[in-house]
C-alpha cells in the first residue's frame, strides 16, 4: 500500500478511533528502539509471517532517516540457500539483549514455544510489543499492544491485521506522533476500541 493510498484510507478513518490507536501504537514503538543500536526484531507465528511490514517499516525507516526502524525479520523456518536479510532463524530470540525491542505480529495463537521465546526476551530486558488478534497470553507479556482482527478478510466496516500494519508502518516514520501515555489507559481505551467495532455498521455504511 502506497502512500497515496494510505492517505486515502485515512480519509475514510476520520473521526474514528483507529487513527489515534495506531499513531499511539507507531509512537510507543518508534520511542522503544534505541536509535543508538538496541534495534528492532519482527516475529510472527509459526502460521503468519509479517513479512510485508518489515518491508513497509524498512522503506519508512529509509525515507524518514530513522535507520532503528528497520526491522531484523526472525522466521520460524528458514530455507537453504535464503538471502541474509530472509536467513534470521528463531535462535535469534535466545540472543535477546536488554535495549532490543521485540515486535510480535500475529492473527491466531502465537504457540507455547514462541510465547516462551517472548518471556525470556522480558526477562532478558527487551521492550515487547504485540500488534495481534487478541490473545490474551501474549498481551500479558507486552508492554504495549494494538489488537485487531484476523488476517484474513475483515467484516464490513471492521479493519483488519494487514490494514493495521500498513497504518502503523506509516505511522512510525512521522514526525509529532503522541507522547507517552499511561499504559493502563492505552489498553482501556483500546478494549473499549476492539468492542466498539465488533457492532455491525449503520445501513448504508
Amino acid at each position: 500500500m502506497d502512500a497515496v493510498r494510505v492517505a486515502l484510507l485515512r480519509d475514510v478513518l476520520a473521526g474514528t478511533a483507529w487513527l489515534d490507536a495506531t499513531r499511539w501504537f507507531a509512537g510507543a514503538l518508534r520511542r522503544s528502539v534505541d536509535p543508538r543500536g538496541g534495534g528492532l526484531l519482527l516475529v510472527g507465528s509459526a502460521g503468519y509471517e509479517p513479512w510485508h511490514l518489515a518491508a513497509h517499516l524498512d522503506d519508512e525507516a529509509a525515507r524518514s532517516g530513522l535507520p532503528q526502524l528497520s526491522p531484523t525479520l526472525v522466521r520460524h523456518r528458514v530455507r537453504p540457500g535464503a538471502p541474509a536479510h530472509l536467513a534470521v532463524g528463531p535462535a535469534r530470540l535466545e540472543a535477546v539483549r536488554r535495549g532490543e525491542t521485540l515486535l510480535v505480529v500475529t492473527p491466531d495463537e502465537p504457540g507455547e514455544h514462541l510465547l516462551e521465546r517472548v518471556r525470556g526476551a522480558r526477562r532478558a530486558g527487551a521492550t515487547v510489543l504485540a500488534l495481534d488478534g487478541g490473545d490474551r497470553d501474549l498481551r500479558s507479556l507486552a508492554h504495549e499492544t494494538l489488537t485487531a482482527p484476523g488476517a484474513g478478510p475483515a467484516p464490513a466496516g471492521v479493519l483488519g491485521l494487514d490494514t493495521v500494519q500498513h497504518l502503523v508502518s506509516a505511522a512510525a516514520g512521522e514526525t509529532g506522533l503522541p507522547g507517552p501515555r499511561g499504559r493502563r489507559r492505552f489498553r482501556d481505551r483500546l478494549s473499549r476500541l476492539a468492542e466498539g467495532l465488533m457492532i455491525p455498521p449503520p445501513s448504508g455504511w
